[in-house]
């Protein structure tokens, strides 16, 4: 069996690492990963002899100790979940006061299970607060020079959230000048991609490159400074949540432009529906707070009221898409005529509207009496698959490889249970898809995949028959996955004592 040999410098030291020519790509990281000695959670990367990021994976070009790679290890987010943890314990204290002040306005008194609520809170904040009560989170990752790497309980400076955007902000400059291999530009355009490799910054050049590859910059007279204010304002505008983030952002627009290339859509739609269709997907949850339409609405928050109850959260999103739009400094519309702009915003609007999962029926259903006289010279048709394009990038995580979808689910659920926790304590209904006691992963997932994702991608492999092994057979795979986790959850609580 071939083998392939690649030498490499990891911490100061060099290594070798072996394997077949078919092996996994898996495999390969982990061998890495191994090599590295780097913990699970850990993010890899490697550059060869130039500088440039390489892409992990079997196809890696053969080298010689005269020419090593080199690979580093970065901490996989740690630096922000206890700050995150902090702004959540100061959203649940808030939500807290507002159900006293309502129960006491109503009764005139404070229940004695509210008070008690309170007080488990503060003492929760307090655990949190001291450093001895983290070491179980795995929060203080030494990552320091040299062979030994350990996990330590000692205190060190988190950096405020605007000191961390200025961080990314610095490296995404001093990156945006590197030449992006070939390779890595190839892996961009499929939905193999694995976004976890990837820190805020490496994202943020790789969007550019996006915007750069559709040639928006020329066909659209924007200067690179005005794109890279575009983008980090962008990024800025993604709150620190565990699903509906900037690395979803990121995944998004990603698969809308893996789509663009795998369609062929350079050949039946004109610049300015591809550069509507990236820039919805990069816009279309920006300043999500992680709560729903339904709560939203169910709460009467501001953005409801503002909205009258009609997709409060897509008509925030575009508000502050143009709001960023509006700033002279990160404006890639500016040198557009009134015309292109126009035709963009209300593009732009109709992609990001089109995400309301309200909406999904309706969309879908209007896309496939198009699609046995589908015509991209005709407008209606044009538009609707526009908006079944960010519809599918934006829930296609089941269709990339396991090991990458799996802990979006992860991310997704701690969302969801987050906000029916909220709904109970404010005594709202129950979304029952994000009620903790009652959702588990293969549930939440069967149903979905099953009745919303395979109609969606079967649709749009319908009029694209080459999808068909890129979006719709792995999305085939995880319905068959959670099935038999689901049978095997069923055996599991049917047989207890088998544990």
């Amino acid at each position: 069996m071939a083998t392939q040999i690649i030498y490499f410098m990891v911490s100061g030291r060099p290594e070798k690492a072996e394997f077949r020519v078919n092996c996994s790509t898996q495999d390969v990281k982990d061998l890495f990963q191994a090599a590295a000695e780097a913990g699970p959670n850990d993010i890899l990367k490697l550059y060869n002899s130039s500088g440039n990021l390489i892409n992990i994976s079997p196809q890696l070009e053969a080298n010689n100790p005269q020419s090593t790679y080199s690979l580093e290890v970065v901490a996989s987010d740690y630096h922000n979940t206890d700050l995150t943890m902090s702004l959540e314990m100061d959203k649940l204290e808030k939500r807290l006061q507002s159900l006293e002040r309502k129960i006491f306005t109503e009764t005139g008194a404070i229940p004695d299970a509210v008070c008690e609520l309170k007080d488990q809170v503060e003492s929760f904040r307090n655990k949190l607060e001291n450093v001895d009560h983290l070491s179980w989170l795995g929060l203080f990752k030494n990552m320091s020079e040299g062979k030994e790497k350990s996990y330590t309980t000692s205190r060190r400076t988190v950096a405020s959230p605007n000191e961390e955007r200025e961080r990314v902000r610095q490296k995404f400059l001093e990156m945006s000048s590197l030449e992006i291999t070939e390779d890595v530009k190839q892996y961009l355009k499929t939905p193999m991609f694995d976004n976890w490799q990837w820190e805020d910054a490496e994202m943020l050049v790789l969007l550019q490159v996006m915007f750069t590859d559709l040639d928006f910059m020329s066909t659209f007279n924007i200067e690179l400074e005005v794109l890279q204010n575009f983008l980090y304002e962008v990024y800025c505008h993604y709150n620190n949540i565990p699903f509906h983030n900037f690395r979803h952002c990121f995944c998004v627009s990603q698969m809308m432009y893996g789509l663009i290339w795998l369609t062929d859509l350079r050949n039946n739609m004109d610049s300015t529906d591809l550069f509507i269709m990236l820039t919805s997907a990069l816009c279309h949850d920006l300043d999500h707070a992680g709560y729903n339409n339904v709560y939203q609405i169910n709460a009467q928050t501001e953005l409801a009221l503002r909205y009258n109850d009609i997709s409060p959260l897509e008509n925030h999103h575009c508000a502050i898409a143009f709001g960023i739009l509006a700033k002279a400094e990160s404006n890639i519309l500016k040198n557009l005529t009134n015309e292109q702009y126009r035709r963009i915003r209300e593009g732009m609007i109709q992609c990001i509207l089109a995400t309301d999962m309200a909406r999904h029926n309706e969309i879908l259903n209007k896309f496939k009496s198009a699609v046995p006289v589908f015509d991209f010279t005709n407008k209606e048709h044009k538009d609707v698959l526009m908006k079944i394009l960010i519809k599918v990038s934006d829930i296609s995580n089941e269709a990339r490889p396991l090991d990458v979808a799996r802990p979006w689910l992860d991310c997704l659920l701690q969302e969801f249970f987050h906000q029916s926790d909220m709904e109970k304590l404010e005594g709202l209904p129950v979304s029952p898809f994000m009620d903790r006691d009652k959702v588990s992963k293969p549930s939440s997932q069967t149903g979905f995949i099953g009745f919303v994702l395979l109609p969606l991608f079967t649709e749009l492999t319908n009029l694209f028959p080459c999808l068909e092994k890129h979006i719709l057979e792995p999305v085939r795979k995880a319905l068959d996955y959670y099935r038999e986790m689901e049978k095997a959850l069923e055996r599991q609580n049917q047989n207890p004592s088998s544990e």
